[in-house]
């Protein structure tokens, strides 16, 4: 399942900005609006307060859709960012957490340009504490094909 936030943050815009001023872009800059919400704790808050319920709702209605299919999945997938620091665990059956060594993340990340990231972390749960909440935590330290295996053993082991 993937929410595309793009258009509600459009919108809400549009209704916010005083009359005369017209449209907000119709192009959302992703980075231009995580420099706003990392360094604004309104911001955020403003853009945590809009994004959170349309997850919430779009969550719910996926696991609707997936449970009218014939044969239904073994299980449904939803990759959230923010899982517990929104307090949506418990939307959830289980929960998985996938951690990596710092080194290995910072590399991974600076093939990303994630320049950001610091400011980003500061606002999140560590990863030991995510792991802590998480149903199942994994470790990211090794191949793609490591990390597969290990989350199909998880599903094997969830009995669905």
């Amino acid at each position: 399942m993937h929410l595309r936030w793009g258009d509600a943050v459009f919108s809400d815009q549009r209704a916010r900005r005083p009359e005369g001023q017209g449209d907000p872009p119709a192009h959302v800059d992703r980075q231009a609006v995580a420099r706003i919400i990392f360094n604004s704790d309104d911001q955020r808050a403003w853009l945590q307060g809009l994004v959170w319920p349309l997850t919430a709702r779009r969550t719910e209605t996926f696991r609707e859709e997936i449970a009218r299919l014939d044969p239904p999945p073994r299980a449904g997938v939803v990759e959230t960012p923010l899982l517990f620091e929104a307090g949506a665990a418990e939307r959830f059956d289980a929960t998985i957490t996938i951690v990596a060594d710092d080194g290995l993340r910072a590399r991974r990340l600076a093939l990303r340009d994630q320049a950001e990231l610091a400011a980003r972390e500061r606002l999140q749960l560590t990863q030991e504490e995510k792991a802590a909440r998480a149903t199942f935590a994994v470790s990211n330290d090794g191949t793609i094909e490591e990390l597969e295996r290990k989350l199909a053993e998880i599903l094997d082991s969830l009995a669905v």
